[in-house]
């Protein structure tokens, strides 16, 4: 069956791979002139089944209201005249309940649990190089209270099979002995030993030539215009090429995995997906001090903060990424938003990267109000949809291009995850039908 996926970031990319090996011919369609070079470019580095605590929490609302007005807040709403922003804003309440919290979580701990795996045995197949560390990923807590929150969702997701164990803060700092600068600072800590890290950015690209090797035919430099519908099913994609000329493509199945402007194709059919774009930054900068580098990958919940070590072909350097930024589809990087990382680091780390080298970079994360990504079949015929991942597109990415080949294929999902299909009728924001 001839396939045509649009986007070629991490989740195109592997939705093409997988494609590929069930024995599709594949293209992909992506405007950028190489592989991974948006959101996917500069994330965070983690491969994080253990962050599945959703935006949206029982807790959220009122850190919201603290943090309104604060230019360097973790969680930042930059109120617009946007209908799409307000929706998606009352959704986001909406699912800040403790039942659909933990509803929420369960979904992000299987797909990322299966996901995982499957990038782990991708590995194993083909010797995929990306930066990679397997040591697990320590979340850290320098306030009591943030603590004392984690340990709820931490049991959920234990009994869920994602064994993120709660330790106290010497053993976070046997751990991570860079940790021992604020070690008086620390109230406690989790750790889970199966997550791992990488760049997400080379995964993309060298998964890219092992699938043009299989035969993968990348159409980079190619901006999608549009999706045109005849009889209830896509008939072709329209598109221009670097130098302007107009291409019609056309196959019997289309894979839409263009992250955060995915409802900008999808919204002409009638398909009303409840994605909003969240800037996230992130900081990366050479190694100064090996001795006061974090080798572990770490999380700072109390600060929407992630920091992976990437040792590769580039050097030794430090990749802190997070905080999200709700402002439309703007990409300017927020000197303010900039500088807190960066003090933040040097916080905690003082002297371990070099911040006269340091290298700022955006990326707008497709976000859902839940976190919950949507993965299956559209109401459109032979559209199909993997999108929406937010801030878990890197942890989430495999296993969501191998389910999403084997729904192409008629084949049942290996996880048990709330596949979506949407309904003929799409009045709202949240019109999404969920099966698993």
């Amino acid at each position: 069956m001839r396939v045509i996926v649009l986007g070629a970031g991490l989740l195109g990319t592997t939705s093409a791979y997988f494609l590929s090996q069930l024995g599709h011919d594949v293209t992909v369609v992506d405007r950028q002139a190489t592989p991974g070079a948006e959101t996917s470019f500069a994330n965070g580095g983690q491969i994080s089944v253990s962050h599945a605590e959703p935006w949206a929490n029982p807790g959220a609302p009122l850190k919201l209201l603290k943090w309104l007005g604060r230019e360097d807040a973790p969680l930042l709403f930059r109120l617009r005249p946007d209908l799409r922003q307000w929706l998606w804003g009352l959704s986001f309440l909406r699912e800040c309940t403790p039942a659909r919290t933990r509803h929420n979580i369960e979904q992000i701990v299987r797909l990322g649990t299966y996901s995982r795996d499957v990038l782990q045995q991708l590995r194993r197949d083909t010797g995929i190089a990306y930066d990679q560390r397997t040591q697990g990923i320590l979340h850290f807590y320098t306030s009591q209270k943030e603590f004392d929150a984690a340990l709820a969702p931490a049991e959920q997701m234990r009994e869920l099979g994602c064994e993120r164990q709660v330790i106290d803060a010497d053993q976070a700092v046997r751990l991570e002995p860079a940790l021992a600068h604020i070690r008086p600072q620390l109230a406690g800590a989790t750790y889970t030993a199966e997550d791992e890290s990488g760049d997400a950015n080379r995964f993309t690209r060298e998964l890219a030539k092992q699938a043009e090797a299989a035969g993968v035919r990348f159409l980079m430099g190619h901006t999608i215009t549009a999706l045109r519908e005849v009889a209830g099913e896509i008939d072709h994609v329209e598109a221009t090429d670097a130098e302007g000329r107009y291409q019609r493509l056309r196959a019997d199945a289309y894979v839409l995995a263009m992250g955060s402007f995915s409802p900008l194709l999808a919204a002409p059919l009638g398909i009303r997906l409840p994605i909003y774009p969240a800037k996230g930054y992130s900081v990366t900068m050479p190694v100064k001090d090996a001795s006061r580098a974090h080798q572990v990958s770490l999380t700072d919940d109390e600060f929407k903060l992630v920091f992976s070590r990437l040792t590769g072909p580039q050097g030794d350097r430090l990749r802190i990424a997070g905080t999200a930024e709700l402002n439309g589809y703007d990409r300017d990087l927020s000197t303010v938003r900039c500088e807190a990382i960066v003090r933040r680091v040097e916080q905690l780390f003082p002297g371990a990267g070099d911040t006269a080298q340091a290298q700022f970079w955006s990326g707008l994360r497709p976000a859902t109000p839940s976190n919950v990504p949507i993965i299956g079949a559209s109401r459109v015929g032979r559209l199909f949809l993997n999108t929406g991942h937010g801030t878990l597109g890197w942890t989430h990415a495999c296993g969501s291009g191998q389910s999403i080949a084997r729904i192409v294929s008629g084949l049942a999902p290996e996880v048990d995850f709330a596949f979506t299909r949407q309904t003929a009728a799409a009045p709202g924001p949240q019109a999404l039908t969920r099966t698993a």
